[in-house]
């Protein structure tokens, strides 16, 4: 569990006007110690951060983002980039963090992760930010660390560079459903392209594909040491009821269990009964709970 911070008046001087004055501070490879010991802490909610920081260091430019600290402990840890992560700290640090946030032009399209950092950190943002196009305040986190019950479907493979026309429109459809906004609004969908070649190009996009078309498919969107985040899990609207999903999702645990040695993680919305039923075959375990703002 993400450790708390002490809230006192910041009058009296103690720990939440100290940090409060302090402010967040922006990380660097000196902190590489105690923010390695941070993730540690809670290695399947600090996936998405922990594999761009195991991958790049912590140069900003290569890391795709800031993390930024509060107090000498790192009572406080947030990723700033595409999305904003604060992955522990009370309502001293979120403040902090939201005084940060609120300095500079943004550029996340949303908050994400443990459910109590980020609908904290949406109070203090929301007044300057708001209102949110949508809020996702229950996304039980899951985890499995062993092999799936149920049997991987043999069919569901990695996506190859050559497959990339035939996965691309199963990607969007998919992203519509879950976030629904078109992803190739912005920029025609440069952007968007640009992350499914690269989830393709490093072997972790899987698909299972009948004919030309893309029936089942879903990706490991972050992967650690540790850890392998599951993103994206779609079975086409014509194909379900099959067991599509819950094989074919089988197939990519098994893969990251088996064959990479690490925990399996996705989350989902905590109204997707149907999901949570197909995770609970699999073997998927309640770890935690992630909340989501879309901005």
């Amino acid at each position: 569990m993400p450790t708390r911070v002490a809230v006192r008046s910041v009058a009296s001087g103690t720990l939440d006007g100290v940090l409060r004055l302090a402010g967040a501070r922006l990380l660097d490879e000196r902190d590489g110690g105690a923010i390695r010991s941070a993730i540690a802490l809670d290695p399947v909610a600090a996936c998405m951060v922990a594999a761009r920081v195991e991958a790049t260091g912590l140069d900003p430019w290569r890391l795709g983002g800031e993390l930024w600290g509060v107090g000498s402990r790192l009572n406080g840890l947030c990723f700033s980039g595409a999305n904003l992560i604060p992955l522990r700290g009370g309502r001293a640090a979120l403040r902090a963090f939201a005084d940060r946030a609120l300095r500079r032009r943004r550029f996340c399209s949303s908050l994400v992760g443990p459910a109590e950092q980020v609908l904290g950190l949406w109070r203090e943002l929301e007044p300057a930010w708001g209102p949110a196009r949508d809020i996702r305040p229950d996304q039980p986190l899951l985890a499995i660390p062993t092999a799936p019950r149920m049997s991987p479907d043999p069919l569901v493979r990695r996506v190859r560079p050559k497959d990339l026309e035939r996965y691309l429109p199963a990607a969007i459809a998919m992203f519509i459903e879950e976030v629904g906004v078109d992803p190739r609004i912005e920029d025609g969908g440069a952007s968007y392209r640009a992350r499914v070649v690269e989830l393709v190009a490093g072997g972790r996009a899987f698909a299972r594909f009948e004919g030309d078309e893309v029936v089942f498919k879903a990706e490991i969107g972050a992967l650690s040491s540790r850890v392998g985040q599951i993103q994206g899990v779609w079975v086409h609207p014509d194909h379900r009821g099959r067991g599509l999903g819950v094989h074919g999702t089988a197939a990519v645990v098994d893969h990251l269990v088996t064959r990479l040695g690490r925990t399996a993680s996705l989350y989902v919305n905590g109204y997707n009964h149907v999901a949570r039923r197909v995770y609970e075959r699999i073997g998927f375990q309640t770890v935690g709970r992630f909340g989501t703002v879309l901005v």
